[in-house]
Formats: structure tokens, sequence, C-alpha cells
């Protein structure tokens, strides 16, 4: 009896910690249920990129101009236990709980369970010590899944509070009244009238206020747009996302030279769906309301990818008709369709930059929802009873919308179809957007919302027939993105502004920033910091070179501190490498052209494997606009790298893709189905990390013969944390655990690829990974110096020291050389400044 005594004792002991055990369990299970269904729909989709049911035959969708899509998540029937239940558990591990239950899991768990290099934010997880109080027993697994993701306290209070207040029905009005006299929806639209081109301009011409919401840091094509759409009766209030600093300094710069150019005193961060995104509007609005000296007509929202297809003439023609009317485009007339799709029955919050799926809700009854695009053209006067009017209708439908997901796609259209202005409602809103849904619907925003949503393309040169082909009046197109493609921007200058003058310098160069000093080092990561830094040395080495010993002593510079500024370079749409901005002893600033060199070869180019165009390899892949969107390639140790191949069409192929470490690991081999008529095929082997660093090879082959082959070089770091690197980070370059990448082990396979025997090359690097401060700088210069050449040397002034260095605005290539096309100047006698 003793025995059974002491094992009751005990089990009434740790009763409660078993029940704690549990409740962490259920938690878990909800937050793998919260993330399964988007990455079974992710497997599902490289599975079909794998097989290759080629996704690249352009199909432009018949759907509506908005960007929702479809639900990230889909429900289960046997998906974990209810909320109440869950709660339950969680209140008998702690008996001293009451209603309002306050939870805390330690730190090291709740970092198991969120899986922090996953967190949903764009700004990165936060730490926090995961005790907040519920006001009610949240109940529902999306809010469950929610707070149990959210990354901070305060986040996870504002969700609990919400739901809380939903329970209660607090949250949504049941019914809103409607004041437009008409039955149904209002879509009228409007025809374009060639006929009024060339028009005189009208006795009383409106102005209009253009609100530019821009992110990144594609300065000159954010200036390139304002030239093209600037005149001096208009007005231009800009934007800047909270996060994009480098982007703030530069339109602060520019605005401070037009009295009608300005930029918010206030900045939000504003992420896709987010209802951050219709407060940031609604503010906006009420600071033009108030501006007394800017008289102006017209509302327009743009963003930095936008451009204009008319002149400013024929827009203020246009708008002068039409000055009473509101445009807007619908997404149609199947609203209970519109309603699923967009997420309107389901209740949103924003916290943590991301927006988090909460529960199901109503509409409100008696008005007729409605949306579809969140580009618009308003009249002061809507503009005035959105921002002022204190009717139930509008205040009502704002607290409707500050918890919904893309509020400023239905918003808009939802109070003018429902106020007495509803007859003003033109179904158009002057613009034409460049959607392929097959190639932008790919649950891209799942990191920001717990929603499926959609990305209009880039558009290109053979796109703009689309532009000539619209018999409804359009004034703007979007998206473009000029480190994609700039020859499409080119030619609508062309049209609307007139062939360029022959010689004009620049015309064929893009810039783009991708560091600036004024950010400090937070903006950069271990990889780009190791390579900026490497590139300077590279470029100041060569100015040493025993080819120029004649200037070696008037060309000896050493750096001053790290790289003023990186930009990426590209000439007639084709990427060149970096210009890095460098400060140097004696007293100078130089810039250096990195240029990267091809690495890919065909090796067999005859039968089915005549397809095979290239093989890359990068981070960051687009599968939208099918680039990487890490231009240079630059890889560390912890990348997760992805192998594209472009195809021409032809018969159906199954290749082998092999990749080979420095050391001749296998590290995957795989098969791709290429489709007869596919266009792309990629794929993410799931290695594991850290990469071992050096040249690593990855080879394309069709019954084990050798088609292609494309080498890459994983950068040793000089960096980890941004610190330089210390003895304990040694780790980070001895390659994986156990000595290969996968479970499975490839190396049955060295005989048939004819690798040669590991043993030599896998002691030095060993041997290397044990390098620390010069030795290491010199392993990472001599591997860079492999995939990168310098291109050329420039000086901003004239440097006594080398006056053989070329002024860098005399050459076609530096940062600091003529760009006329994205340079703004004082406005001409026709008010514009072109």
């Amino acid at each position: 009896m003793a025995p059974s005594a002491r094992v009751i004792k005990l089990g009434r002991r740790y009763k409660y910690l078993a029940a704690a055990a549990l409740a962490l369990l259920l938690v878990q299970g909800l937050v793998v249920w919260s993330f399964s269904a988007l990455e079974e729909e992710e497997a599902d989709m490289n599975a079909q990129q794998r097989k290759n049911r080629s996704p690249d035959k352009a199909e432009h969708s018949k759907d509506p101009d908005n960007s929702a899509g479809r639900r990230a998540w889909r429900s289960r029937g046997k998906a974990g236990r209810s909320g109440s239940e869950v709660a339950r558990v969680a209140r008998e591990a702690n008996p001293r709980s009451k209603l309002s239950t306050r939870l805390h899991v330690p730190q090291e768990t709740w970092h198991n369970l969120t899986r922090d290099g996953d967190t949903g934010s764009v700004e990165g997880p936060h730490p926090t010590d995961r005790i907040f109080t519920p006001k009610c027993d949240v109940k529902g697994k999306d809010a469950l899944s929610a707070l149990s993701r959210a990354t901070t306290q305060k986040c996870q209070q504002e969700i609990a509070d919400i739901v809380c207040l939903h329970q209660l029905g607090q949250i949504i009005p049941k019914s809103l009244p409607r004041y437009c006299q008409t039955t149904g929806k209002i879509t009228p639209g409007l025809q374009w009238e060639e006929s009024d081109v060339g028009a005189p301009p009208p006795e009383d011409p409106l102005r209009i206020v253009y609100m530019l919401v821009v992110h990144g840091r594609a300065v000159r094509q954010l200036k390139r747009l304002i030239k093209a759409i600037y005149h001096k009766d208009h007005f231009y209030y800009i934007h800047v996302d909270q996060r994009s600093n480098y982007l703030h300094s530069e339109v602060v710069q520019l605005a401070q030279q037009y009295t009608n150019i300005s930029v918010t005193p206030w900045r939000m961060i504003t992420i896709w769906g987010g209802a951050s995104l219709l407060t940031m509007y609604l503010r906006g609005m009420q600071d033009l309301l108030e501006m007394s000296d800017w008289p102006w007509d017209f509302f327009i929202n743009l963003s930095a990818t936008d451009y204009p297809t008319r002149t400013n003439e024929e827009l203020v023609l246009f708008l002068s008709k039409y000055r009473d009317k509101n445009f807007l485009k619908s997404h149609g007339r199947d609203n209970a369709r519109f309603i699923k799709k967009q997420g309107l029955d389901r209740l949103f919050h924003e916290c943590d930059s991301h927006m988090w799926r909460l529960g199901e809700r109503q509409i409100p009854e008696g008005i007729v929802v409605d949306g579809g695009s969140d580009w618009f053209a308003l009249t002061r006067k809507f503009v005035k009873y959105v921002t002022y009017t204190q009717d139930v209708l509008v205040s009502e439908l704002r607290r409707f919308y500050k918890y919904t997901l893309l509020p400023a796609e239905s918003f808009f259209h939802t109070v003018l179809e429902n106020s007495h202005d509803c007859d003003t409602l033109v179904d158009n809103n002057l613009r034409v957007t460049n959607w392929n849904r097959k190639l932008g619907c790919r649950c891209q925003y799942k990191h920001i919302v717990d929603w499926c949503g959609c990305s209009p393309n880039d558009f290109k040169p053979q796109d703009v027939v689309r532009l000539q082909q619209l018999s409804r009046p359009t004034f703007f197109a979007r998206k473009f993105e000029s480190s994609v493609n700039q020859e499409v921007l080119d030619i609508l200058d062309a049209h609307l502004f007139g062939e360029p003058v022959p010689g004009t310098p620049g015309l064929k160069g893009y810039w783009e920033n991708v560091y600036h000093s004024m950010e400090g080092q937070r903006a950069l990561t271990d990889v780009t910091m190791t390579a900026y830094e490497s590139f300077t040395r590279l470029a100041l080495r060569e100015l040493q070179s025993p080819e120029q010993l004649n200037r070696k002593r008037s060309c000896s510079f050493a750096p001053d501190g790290f790289s003023s500024a990186v930009e990426i370079y590209f000439y007639d749409d084709h990427f060149q490498g970096y210009l890095v901005t460098q400060k140097v002893h004696p007293s100078s600033t130089l810039e250096f052209w990195m240029i990267p060199r091809g690495s890919f070869r065909i090796v067999d180019q005859t039968g089915a494997a005549n397809r095979i165009q290239s093989l890359e390899v990068g981070t960051e892949w687009d599968p939208k606009e099918r680039i990487f969107r890490n231009f240079g390639g630059l890889i560390g140790p912890m990348d997760e790298p992805v192998a594209v191949q472009k195809w021409s069409h032809g018969v159906n192929v199954t290749v082998t893709v092999v990749w080979i470490d420095p050391t001749y690991i296998i590290a995957a081999s795989y098969d791709i189905s290429v489709d007869s008529e596919a266009d792309f095929t990629q794929y993410k082997p799931p290695l594991s990390r850290p990469l071992r660093p050096g040249v690593w090879k990855v080879r394309l082959l069709h019954f084990w013969e050798l088609l292609a082959e494309v080498k890459f070089f994983v950068i040793p770091l000089t960096y980890r944390n941004k610190e330089p690197l210390q003895g304990g980070d040694r780790w980070l370059h001895a390659g994986p655990s156990r000595g290969q990448y996968m479970e499975q082990n490839f190396q049955a396979l060295s005989g048939i690829l004819n690798l040669p025997p590991r043993v030599e090359v896998e002691q030095e690097a060993n041997r290397r990974s044990e390098l620390l401060g010069k030795d290491l700088e010199k392993w990472t210069d001599d591997g860079l110096s492999s995939f990168w050449s310098i291109g050329g040397v420039c000086t901003k002034t004239a440097s006594s020291f080398c006056p053989s260095l070329p002024i860098c605005s005399d050459t076609h290539w530096s940062s600091m050389s003529p760009d006329p096309k994205s340079e703004l100047g004082p406005a001409g006698h026709d008010g514009r400044s072109r």
C-alpha cells in the first residue's frame, strides 16, 4: 500500500503541472492549425511548379480591379478544441484564475510556439513577457490563433479586447440608414470622346490635389512621376511610410523647392490590406481641407508605381466637364461573392504591422456594400463629407471599416453608394491596372495578413497595347517599376511629351539606392556589410595594382569609415552591378562600379535539351515578375537560395537538378518536369544551414548527361549581428551538422557526377572556417573577386592625389552623372517642369 500512497501523493502534487502542459500543447496545436492551410497552399503551388503546368501564359483576368484574393485559411472540421475548452484548461492549470484569466507563458516556450522566424510582422519579432489579461473567455479558432502568434503584449491585449467587445455585439452595427433614393446599385459609366482631345481649355479649369502614398527606395522613379504630372496650378501632398527614412529625406528636400509640393508632417506604417491605409487617407484629407492656400477641387491618390497615360491638360478638360462626379471602380454586380472574396464578413485587427483575422461577423443591414479598387478621383464636396460629417452612416461605417481587411477598397464606395450623393458615382477610377492573376495571386502577403491577396503585374513594352484598346476614359496606369522595366516609361514619355533630344544623357540608365549612411547600419545585413566592405577593398587595391605603378603614390587611398551609399545600376533594363560611394583618405569621395561576372554555361544543346535558356541561383525570387529581387545575388551562409531555370517552348522534358557544395558534398538532387509551353521552373530545396562558404555549383542534367551548370558564391561573413566575427562564431563557416544538407544522403551520386575526392578540399575548408580578422577578409575578397570585377572608379570632385581619375558627373555610369528624366526644375511658361 505504501508505494500506491506515494504514487497518489505525487499525482496530486503534479496534476496542475500536467494540466499546464496540456494547455500549452493545445495552444501549439492552434498555431500549427493556423499556418497549415497557408503552407499547404504554398506547397501545392511549389508542387504545381515542379510539375510545371506553366503559369506564364498571359491571361488578363476578367475579375474586377481589386486586390483581394481568397482566404488564407480553410475551415477544418476537426482542427482542435473549442476556444472555451482551451480557456477552461488554461484556468484549470491555475486554480486562482477567474474569468479574466491572466496568462503567462515562459519566453522560451513561446519562442518555440510562435516561430520567431515567421512572425508575420514586417518589422520582425518583438520580445515580450507574454502576460496579458483577457476581459472575457476568448472563443473562436481565429482569435485564439491570433493571440498565440501576436508578438507583443500590447497587440495581444488589443486582440483580446476587440474579440471580447465583438462577442458582446459592441463592434459591428447591426443596421445602418441608406440615404440614397435610388433602388439597387448605382454604377453609371462615361464614354471617352476622342473628339474632346485638343478642345480649348475650360474657362474655369479645376485644380487637382494629388496625394502620393509612397514607400521603399525608388526616389528617381518617384521624381519621374512627379515631373510627368507636375503643373504649377495643381498640388502634391506626399506621405512617406515611416520605415522609408531615406526616401523621406529625399522627398523633403524636393518639397522645399516648390510651394505646391508638401510632405505630411506625420508618418504612419501602412501595410498591404491594413486598416492604417484608410486612417492615413482620412487624416491626409483633413489636412488638405484645412490648407486654405491650396484651393483644390479634386482629390486623386497615386503611388510611386503609377504613371500618367494622358497629359495634365486632357485630365483637367475631362474633370472640368464632369466636375460633380466621383470616380471609383466597382467590383461588378455579384455582391455576395465580393463580400466573401474580400473578407468583409470577417473581423480583422491591425497591430504588430500585421492584419489578424479574428473571426466571423455580420454585414450591417439596410445598406448596399460595394468596393473594388482603392485608387480613385473624388470631389472636394465628397471628401469634405467623409471627413467632417457626423451622420450615423459615415461614423458607423468608419467604425466598421476600422476592423476590415483592405478597407480603402470598399469604404469610399460604400459611403457614396448609400449617401444622398449616390448619383455622382461613376464606375471608373480613370486608370488601368495590369492584372495577370495567374502570376499575381500567389498568397504573397501571408507574412503580413491572414488572407491571400493579389498584386498587379508591372507593365512592360508588350503591354502598352492594352492602353490603346480601352473604350473607357483612363488617365493613369499601374504598376511600373524602373528596376524591372524602364523602356515602357520611355514609350509613355515619348507619347505624352515627344521624343527626347538626341544626345540626352542618362536615358537608358536607372539608379536605385539600396543603402545610405543616414540610416545607419540597421539598414544593412551581415551579408551586405561584408560584401560592400570587400568591394571597397578590391577597388582600392585595383588603384594600386602593378598595371598602374606610374600613379601608385598618388592613388593610394585608405577608406574613411563604412561606405556612405550603395546604388544598384541598370542600363537598357539589364542589371549592371553595384555602385559603392566611399569617403577615403586623403580627403576625397570615390565611387566604385562593381560588375557581376557571369558563371552560367550551356554544355549540350542537342535534342530536347536545347530548350534551356538560363539557369540562375539567388534569393528573393519574385514569381510574379520572375526576377530575383536580390539583384546582385549576394548570398550568405544563413540564406535560402532558389534555383530558377528559363526555357524556350518545345517538347516535354524531365531534367535533374543537382546542388554541389564547395567540398563536393551533394547537397540536393531532384527532378523537374518541364511542360512544352513552360517558360520558367523554380524550386528552393530545404537545405540545412549554415551553408558552407565558397563556390557552389548547380548542375542541370538530362538522363545524367550534363546540360548546363551555374556557379554561385556563398560569402564568408566578416560580420555577425553587425559586429566583427569572433572565435565563437566559427560554426557559421563550418557547414551543416553531420556533413549533409538534407535528411537524404546523395553522395552515392558522386561517381555518376565524376566528382573528385573530398578529403583535401574538406581539410582546407575546415581550416578556412577558423579564419578571423585580415585572413578572413582575404578569403572573402578572393572569393568575391572571382564573381565581380571593377568596372570603373571615379571621384566626386577633382583629386590632386589622383588627377587621372575621372569626375563622376562626367561618366555615363556613376550615380552622380546627369539623369534629366528624373530631375525637376522650375516651372516653365506652360506651368510644367520638363
